[in-house]
């Protein structure tokens, strides 16, 4: 009979309902975000009509600007040193046998697996021993290294994924063909796990660009990054400008994890 609810329709019904409010619940805080970033009014939850100073003052403002500076800076530098060393820590667990591995492989994971801050409380110890022994002053360098720290087990997670897929008769049959470890690498298994690297590389970059927690602990006087100075703006007193500030971090976020998948599809479509 037409009209009639079967207990199959209903759980569809009740599902659909669920997915949309666990959507609202995630993505309507972004929103109101985005709305309120051209408030017109200095308090962060009134609107005050439209306006684009706040987006104005955030493109005027030279600490900001250095802060986003310091921030593109330390990502790049720690996404290339994270990928490389990712990547070789992926192919040394997936295609080689060697003494220790279990144990490698469990310290691999540790980033992931400890609390922000506890990782941030171990790189603070570990660079005030070791700038008792070389002198070394938080700055660049302390930021960089941590971030690389946490990092790489990213980009080895995504990597091992891309390499456990491939089938391993290709670069067999590679060196029958009289290719050498070498060239092997370089011709079938690099473009192969290419994806990999790049997603990997971008999900660096974009976990660099948005640490708050280890980054505040690392950092030393004139290094402040972007996402530690709207934390800061919190503390000094909160203005739609870190609507403004907090609209672009996640505009650049979104675009890094869309340009990530987009590079993978693409890439999985040509070796198809």
């Amino acid at each position: 009979m037409s009209g009639v609810i079967t207990p199959r329709g209903a759980s569809r019904t009740l599902l659909s309902i669920n997915s949309l409010l666990v959507f609202l619940f995630f993505y309507a805080p972004i929103i109101l975000l985005i709305i309120f970033s051209f408030s017109d009014n200095r308090n962060v939850g009134v609107w005050g009509g439209f306006t684009l100073d706040w987006y104005g003052e955030f493109a005027d403002s030279q600490p900001t600007r250095k802060a986003l500076w310091n921030s593109i800076q330390i990502a790049v530098a720690s996404t290339i040193v994270s990928v490389v060393l990712g990547t070789l820590g992926a192919l040394a667990l997936e295609r080689f046998t060697f003494r220790g591995k279990q144990v490698f492989d469990a310290l691999l994971y540790l980033p992931i697996i400890i609390p922000d801050v506890t990782m941030a409380v171990m790189m603070l110890l570990f660079f005030a021993e070791l700038a008792g022994v070389l002198g070394l002053s938080k700055g660049f360098a302390t930021i960089t290294l941590s971030h690389i720290a946490f990092s790489i087990s990213f980009v080895s997670v995504v990597v091992r994924a891309r390499i456990a897929g491939m089938d391993e008769r290709l670069e067999e049959a590679a060196m029958d063909l009289y290719a050498s470890r070498w060239q092997a690498f370089r011709y079938v298994t690099l473009p192969l796990i290419m994806p990999g690297i790049l997603g990997g590389g971008l999900l660096a970059l974009t976990l660099s660009l948005d640490d708050v927690v280890i980054t505040q602990f690392v950092a030393g006087p004139g290094w402040t990054t972007l996402p530690v100075f709207v934390f800061g703006l919190i503390r000094k007193g909160v203005t739609p400008l870190i609507n403004a500030v907090s609209v672009v971090m996640l505009l650049a976020s979104m675009a890094l994890v869309a340009l990530s998948l987009f590079v993978q599809r693409v890439r999985t479509t040509d070796s198809a």
